[in-house]
């Protein structure tokens, strides 16, 4: 019985592993990658201060991309200045990208979390007390 067992294992792994690469084929034409941006969203920008980790995580939310992408992530100090600015990379097919700093050692007041995009700049505003 046991020596019946191991061909017929074989064939069934054989007969849906054909019918694995027909189901990709229907679903690629189904779904193709061109309509990636097809749920075109307005990119924004979010910043959430994690107190008991001493951590500020800013992210910044974009359509997916067939191609990477550069943007500039700035932090603006209560004062004005820039006090980090970053050349950063959106991987292809990927549409968000996040940036943290320690709240210890950071001006207290407003400060602004800002993303440069193909010239256009979006930002949002955090308080530290």
């Amino acid at each position: 019985m046991i020596k019946y067992l191991f061909p017929f294992l074989l064939f069934l792994t054989i007969t849906n592993a054909e019918n694995i690469n027909t189901d990709n084929d229907e679903l690629e034409n189904e779904y193709p990658i061109e309509n990636i941006n097809q749920a075109i969203i307005e990119p924004s920008v979010d910043c959430l201060i994690l107190q008991d980790e001493n951590s500020i995580i800013c992210k910044f939310e974009t359509n997916r991309n067939l191609e990477d992408k550069e943007i500039v992530v700035q932090w603006v100090d209560p004062q004005g200045d820039v006090s980090r600015s970053r050349n950063m990379i959106v991987p292809a097919g990927h549409a968000s990208i996040y940036d943290y700093r320690y709240i210890n050692g950071r001006l207290l007041g407003s400060w602004t979390f800002k993303v440069i995009e193909n010239e256009k700049s979006y930002t949002t505003t955090f308080e530290l007390k």
